[in-house]
């Protein structure tokens, strides 16, 4: 692990730092607005001597992490004259608000409750500040570009006050934040404006005992990592920061890329532009597909296979050109083989994380992955996967394992893949699938529309086999078999009804007809209404595993029964098939 210390510099020395460029940002850390009470509170805090929390910092220098650096926002380029020696890891937004309140003349960007961006500039009010202490934010006040300030008088008509003049300033006693530290010329010209009036000067002296001095004496707690690897600066980042930008694996490299001279961050918008044109991939992340990606070049490198931290981190430039153009080709045809298994939409993908290793085999097959008996022994892989709950837990080395294992078996037919060796279903679990959640639900779903066995499942109404066309433009979804209103009236429990036993894919037009009727009546009126014959309608329900008598009969339980099996048999023959 790394080491690190912990030291306790003065606020005042830590800005300039900060000022001068020797204490930086690292790229990944974007930009902040904070609101005007938060800035406040923050200068409040500050005057008053209560802790405002710790500061996390990384070596430059001595660790294998190379980062494109910039300046904290409100640091005049002019005034830097050093390297960085030191980068924030967290407490960004607190050294921000104080550097461009305590050290910039130029304002402090805000967002007001509306949104909206604006500059503003903070004073003291000094008679304030030393009244009631449980009020100090009140003492703190900020106001616009123009610097004018609206007070409230007696006869309660607003009144303002011009503090962008320094004797309106003195005046009425409005110490200006960012003078703090540099506060000789304004205490000069404040005793000259009132240097006859011995209770404006201690008013000044008490000011600056009580208010000032504790801004030039405070220190933040300074925790500075040396050495420390990039894995390990990615998990104490997400430990500490509470607020701010999220550092995944993904900012982490974009960071170390720009050293390189090479925007991830830009690359990636312009593919996820590309692929979100897929409904199946608009829940792709670049974090998944950063696994992907390494997956397939740690393969190539003749590393250990792996897509976990580590790995990801220690991608180059190289790395990444070599292999993005062919993974982002590989979750299309990803695509085009869930299609196949009638998995259309996002929402329906049984486990987001076996997009993974699927895009990287079928980078690796290349071609080869086009073949039919390549996508037969793909499917299995895919189907023991989604089945025997395999990517449930443990994700990036699952994936590892069958990007290990899967190429090989099928390029050499050799020992099956352990995801399909180890899979099994548990019969029991039929009946509890309900939720819609579950990726055994979504499993299932997708299976009942397959068209194995020459079952070409359709719409019971018009009988048009489901394909990615008519999944989208007739709004299939899963729906009840036995209604639930029609359930509740039978008094068959819920556990049952709601079952994916009792579940299938309906249009949605469809499935308004249906209602809250009885089977028997809802396939009358279909029937009816479309022309559909007997024989022609208990087509239809078999190929959604349906017994079309049970329906007629209204008898929940025969049905149930019965299709349980039949669901049971798809299950083996997806998990089964050679």
């Amino acid at each position: 692990m790394s080491t690190f210390r912990i030291d306790q510099p003065f606020l005042q020395d830590l800005l300039k730092e900060i000022g001068s460029g020797k204490i930086q940002l690292p790229d990944f850390q974007r930009g902040w607005v904070w609101d005007n009470d938060r800035i406040r509170s923050l200068i409040a805090s500050v005057s008053r001597k209560f802790p405002i929390g710790s500061v996390l910092t990384l070596k430059a220098e001595g660790t294998d992490i190379r980062f494109k650096t910039r300046l904290v926002e409100g640091v005049n380029i002019v005034d830097v004259h050093k390297e960085p020696e030191t980068l924030i890891l967290d407490g960004q937004q607190r050294l921000t608000a104080l550097f461009q309140t305590l050290m910039s003349k130029n304002g402090v960007f805000t967002r007001s409750a509306r949104g909206r961006t604006r500059r503003l500039y903070y004073y003291l009010d000094m008679k304030a500040c030393l009244g009631n202490e449980t009020e100090r934010e009140e003492a703190v006040v900020s106001c616009g570009e123009d610097r004018r300030l609206q007070v409230s008088t007696s006869n309660r008509k607003a009144e303002p006050i011009d503090l962008s003049s320094i004797q309106d300033q003195y005046e009425n006693h409005m110490f200006p934040v960012h003078q703090i530290f540099e506060s000789a010329d304004w205490r000069q010209g404040y005793m000259k404006h009132w240097n006859q009036d011995a209770e404006k000067i201690d008013l000044l002296f008490t000011f600056e005992t009580k208010i000032i001095e504790p801004f030039n004496r405070y220190n933040v707690p300074v925790i500075e990592l040396g050495g420390a690897p990039k894995e390990s600066v990615c998990l104490i980042f997400e430990k500490v920061n509470t607020g701010g930008v999220t550092l995944t694996v993904f900012e982490l490299l974009t960071a170390s890329l720009a050293a390189e001279n090479f925007q991830l961050r830009d690359d990636w918008e312009l593919r996820r532009k590309r692929l979100r044109k897929y409904e199946l991939l608009w829940k792709l992340d670049s974090i998944n597909f950063l696994k992907a990606l390494t997956l397939v070049a740690t393969k190539n490198k003749g590393s250990a296979v792996s897509c976990k931290r580590k790995e990801i981190l220690e991608l180059n430039r190289e790395d990444y050109k070599e292999w993005a153009d062919r993974i982002e080709t590989g979750f299309v045809k990803a695509v085009r083989f869930l299609h196949r298994q009638k998995i259309f939409n996002a929402k329906d993908v049984p486990y987001s994380a076996q997009l993974v290793p699927l895009a990287a085999i079928l980078t690796d097959l290349g071609h080869l992955s086009e073949t039919e008996a390549t996508q037969h022994k793909i499917a299995r892989w895919y189907w023991c996967g989604v089945l025997g709950e395999m990517y449930s837990l443990s994700t990036d080395t699952r994936a590892a394992i069958d990007f290990s294992t899967v190429p090989v078996w099928i390029k050499e037919d050799g020992k099956e893949p352990p995801t399909i060796a180890d899979a099994s279903f548990q019969e029991k679990r039929l009946p509890e699938i309900r939720t819609r959640g579950s990726a055994l639900y979504k499993g299932i779903h997708a299976l009942i529309m397959h068209d194995r066995c020459l079952r070409r499942c359709c719409d019971f109404r018009t009988g048009i086999p489901i394909d990615e066309k008519i999944f989208f433009a007739d709004c299939i979804d899963i729906h009840h078999i036995f209604p639930t209103t029609w359930c509740k009236k039978e008094g068959i429990a819920s556990g049952y009804y709601n079952s994916i036993i009792n579940k299938t894919a309906i249009s949605a037009r469809t499935n308004r007809m249906i209602g809250g009727r009885a089977p028997s009546e809802y396939l009358q009126r279909i029937q009816n209404e479309a022309g559909i014959e007997d024989v022609k309608m208990n087509e239809r329900l078999a190929a959604h595993l349906i017994c079309a008598d049970t329906l007629r009969a209204d008898d929940f339980w025969s049905f149930y029964e019965a299709r349980k099996k039949a669901l049971l048999d798809i299950v083996k023959k997806a998990m089964n098939e050679k």
